[in-house]
């Protein structure tokens, strides 16, 4: 796999000096789905903004397939890397969603008839088929999330950048959309990079974790490895995930001796099983 995105030596501040991020190396690769997981005020957001062009480093360097961000046109870099933010209403602004998820392939010029493929394409691919014509304000806040996700995949982008893309849903709310979007990664193989404090969701969906603490890279690996190192994740204001917390508690105050530490219902039900058959 190539490298599709990479900071090097990365710093922000904000105008007063405040610092924002530190030291950050960071590369990723193409077709990953990449979870930056962080307290609140750990930086999540503003890494975001700095892949996607809408800030600028105070310090380092910023390349996507190889070439300095500096040196690519906004429209360029806004077609291949596309942001869904956390708030779906400050991304919608047309009246229906056809109309919106069309803004974007038709200011690249497309034609009519390849800007209604598109717009069927990604409304299919949200399962919103027969949306079209519905009107923004009467969607549900899920159903608003799917529509701007629509309207990023409109782009044909690479990469897919997600600001807390679960926030607000409710739990069925928080399985689709993580499902969809697995599902565009694996098979439209979609570069995701989602900024989240939800750590359940992460050893169910994410290949690779990054966690941020004040701005700085604490841990980069696989969810097992990371979440191993219990002490950092707390450190981060973060916990481990509940099902990891409770073998967690069962191995060091009550005894049970496991192979591994699970993370997920079915991790757990494998290592449950091992133990009742010995």
């Amino acid at each position: 796999m190539i490298n599709i995105l990479e900071m090097r030596n990365t710093h922000f501040s904000y105008p007063d000096g405040t610092p924002a991020l530190q030291d950050i190396d960071l590369i990723v690769k193409e077709g990953e789905f990449l979870g930056i997981l962080g307290g609140n005020g750990s930086g999540k957001t503003t890494l975001l903004k700095i892949l996607n062009g809408l800030l600028k480093t105070t310090k380092g360097e910023v390349f996507l397939e190889e070439n300095n961000i500096k040196s690519i046109s906004k429209d360029a870099l806004f077609r291949k890397v596309c942001t869904c933010f956390q708030n779906p209403d400050d991304q919608l602004f047309s009246s229906t969603v056809g109309e919106d998820i069309a803004f974007g392939p038709a200011n690249m010029g497309l034609s009519k008839e390849e800007v209604k493929r598109r717009v069927c394409d990604a409304l299919e691919a949200v399962e919103m088929a027969d949306f079209a014509d519905k009107v923004i304000h009467n969607l549900s806040f899920g159903q608003k999330k799917r529509a701007c996700l629509a309207g990023v995949l409109a782009m044909n982008p690479k990469v897919m950048l997600l600001d807390e893309p679960t926030s607000c849903l409710d739990p069925a709310g928080v399985s689709a959309i993580m499902r969809l979007l697995r599902k565009l990664n694996k098979e439209e193989g979609i570069t995701m990079i989602m900024a989240t404090h939800s750590v359940d969701l992460v050893p169910l969906f994410i290949d690779r974790v990054v966690i941020l603490n004040k701005g700085k890279i604490m841990l980069d690996g696989e969810p097992e490895e990371v979440f191993s190192r219990a002490e950092v994740i707390r450190e981060a204001k973060l916990r481990l995930p509940r099902i990891g917390h409770l073998f967690e508690i069962l191995k060091k105050k009550d005894g049970l001796d496991f192979d591994n530490i699970p993370l997920t219902i079915g991790e757990a039900r494998e290592e449950i099983k091992n133990i009742l058959s010995r």
